[in-house]
């Protein structure tokens, strides 16, 4: 007799408690949260800040969070917000490291695909919501690359694709490094790129698992 297909926040909350390197994420996150309250004046206090990048970043946006100057309420209201906020990225964060760690069942009839390249980058382009991630990556190194080689000032505009593909994308500062201190410095942008749109690749893939656990219907 078939039973019903659970829905999919059980899914997502089955994904974040059955996996032990997603719960090993959310065990350091909270360790995080308790350094950022004990000691808010150490570098470790950003610590739940780039655990649960990207998505995390996209608080920064909006117009009030922590800091945010008005009466009490309004300022428990937006620190309240920022932090349920904040744990939302995580949770979904802890989900995509249970996808990572679950091997989706596989019928006995059915062949096993060897691991070629395109089998493993297979989940950053056969969903939306990879493929609408991907986008956003790609638009901002379009947005870098025409700030740094066209316009007189580029400003800031490596922010961009550097929250957009975080925390991985953190690793293309240390690369880029080296070559912006040597002759070439007019590489530095093109290695920077190509970090980022690794890193955005390797996040992206894990968005696509994510996204196919979540789309899989089991017995």
């Amino acid at each position: 007799m078939p039973t019903a297909s659970p829905s999919r926040p059980r899914r997502l909350i089955a994904l974040v408690t059955d996996s032990r390197l997603a719960r090993s994420y959310l065990a350091v996150f909270a360790a995080g949260i308790l350094v950022m309250f004990l000691f808010p004046e150490s570098p470790y206090a950003m610590s739940p800040l780039l655990l649960t990048a990207p998505l995390s970043f996209l608080g920064l946006v909006f117009p009030f969070g922590p800091g945010t100057e008005g009466s009490g309420t309004a300022e428990a209201l937006a620190t309240g917000f920022w932090a349920v906020c904040l744990l939302l990225c995580a949770l979904v964060n802890a989900a995509v490291l249970g996808a990572l760690a679950k091997r989706p069942a596989r019928e006995p009839s059915a062949p096993a695909h060897p691991r070629t390249s395109r089998n493993l980058l297979a989940p950053a382009v056969d969903n939306w919501l990879a493929r609408g991630y991907l986008a956003v990556v790609a638009a901002s190194l379009v947005f870098f690359l025409y700030a740094m080689y066209v316009l007189p000032d580029p400003g800031f505009a490596g922010i961009w694709p550097l929250m957009a593909a975080a925390p991985l994308s953190f690793l293309a500062l240390l690369v880029m490094a080296p070559v912006e201190h040597s002759s070439l410095t007019w590489l530095s942008p093109l290695v920077f790129s190509a970090g980022v749109l690794l890193s955005g690749l390797v996040n992206a893939v894990l968005i696509g698992l994510l996204a196919r656990m979540l789309r899989t219907r089991p017995a």
